[in-house]
């Protein structure tokens, strides 16, 4: 196959689908329970030097308790997949958690503004970047998932996000059409918040997914933390609801309200004063040090950190008013 083009962005992991396929073959299928604490997850699966996925879409469904006890346990020499990452990338720059980026969507926490030390960081130089868009990322995963080195897509092509990209432009063997061949990426580790699993990680999600559960079959390690663990009956009486089975699944930590200050779909909504004051505290890295003293190296675990921020009673206006917004929608 011609290739035509190419970008000058590094890939930061190997898309070599044999590799993959070696390791996922002496990977444990056993029906096991995996129920554990988050720092127990992170202890076992999250290594320096690991290139890190994490999942949700925005503020919404983000596994922030991973986050934070990625940051408390001083992870360092990350890659990391900014891939329609907002409040995830914010914690995740406060510990300087990775010098390695696939950059799609970052800084940025939608309408709410740009995180101003997610900025400086990214300014710093200690960050390795290549260029591409949710859409390329989505791809790379599929690719994946799929078990293939890369896979072929119609976007990018002919801008400044190719150019800076690790993609390559290749002729159809069938009709002579050009397309971006996206490489497959297969993280080390991956950690996604969902509504329900049970002891062995098959989950349930309700609403958006985005590339979730591509990057659930594509991750070498799957961390998965969960509003609640149900049982496995219930999971066998109607398993068309589970989006993600167990075999992928590494890690169960059950972590109700698990992606505060972000909102959970038909669960609560998000924190946008605490939100807001992330934002406002940056200004000043004096201020954030210590704003980060109390709110993650000070906790001992998600729970510590939520009483801190107005506890059941700030999380239970948050429910009402995710009900009153999902009663709104429906």
């Amino acid at each position: 196959m011609e290739v035509l083009d190419q970008g000058i962005g590094a890939i930061f992991t190997d898309p070599d689908a044999d590799k993959a396929r070696e390791f996922f073959r002496k990977k444990s299928r056993a029906l096991t329970p995996k129920v554990m604490s988050v720092k127990e997850a992170v202890e076992k699966f999250v290594h320096d030097g690991d290139y890190l996925c994490i999942g949700g879409f925005g503020a919404n469904r983000i596994p922030t308790a991973v986050c934070h006890e990625i940051v408390r346990q001083g992870r360092k020499n990350m890659g990391f997949a900014g891939h329609t990452s907002t409040h995830d990338f914010q914690i995740l720059c406060a510990g300087e958690v990775f010098d390695k980026l696939d950059v799609a969507y970052i800084v940025g926490l939608e309408a709410r503004g740009l995180s101003p030390n997610a900025r400086r960081y990214m300014e710093s130089g200690k960050v390795k970047v290549s260029e591409w868009t949710n859409y390329s990322l989505s791809v790379r995963f599929k690719a994946a998932a799929a078990g293939v080195s890369f896979y072929p897509a119609r976007n990018v092509m002919g801008t400044d996000t190719f150019k800076y990209s690790g993609a390559k432009i290749i002729q159809c063997p069938f009709t002579g059409t050009k397309y971006a061949a996206m490489p497959a990426i297969w993280p080390d580790v991956a950690a996604i918040h969902v509504h329900e699993a049970d002891i062995y990680g098959n989950c349930r999600i309700r609403g958006i997914t985005v590339s979730d559960l591509d990057v659930a079959r594509a991750a070498k390690r799957l961390i998965i933390t969960c509003e609640r663990l149900i049982q496995n009956d219930e999971i066998r009486r109607d398993p068309s609801y589970t989006v993600i089975p167990y075999w992928c699944v590494d890690a169960v930590c059950e972590v109700p309200y698990g992606s505060y200050p972000g909102n959970m779909y038909g669960e609560y909504f998000s924190d946008e004063d605490h939100l807001r004051e992330w934002l406002k505290v940056e200004q000043d890295p004096d201020e954030f040090k210590r704003f980060l003293d109390k709110n993650i190296y000070s906790c001992k675990d998600h729970f510590e950190y939520i009483e801190k921020n107005g506890g059941m009673h700030k999380l239970l206006k948050l429910r009402e008013k995710e009900f009153m917004f999902t009663k709104a929608r429906d």
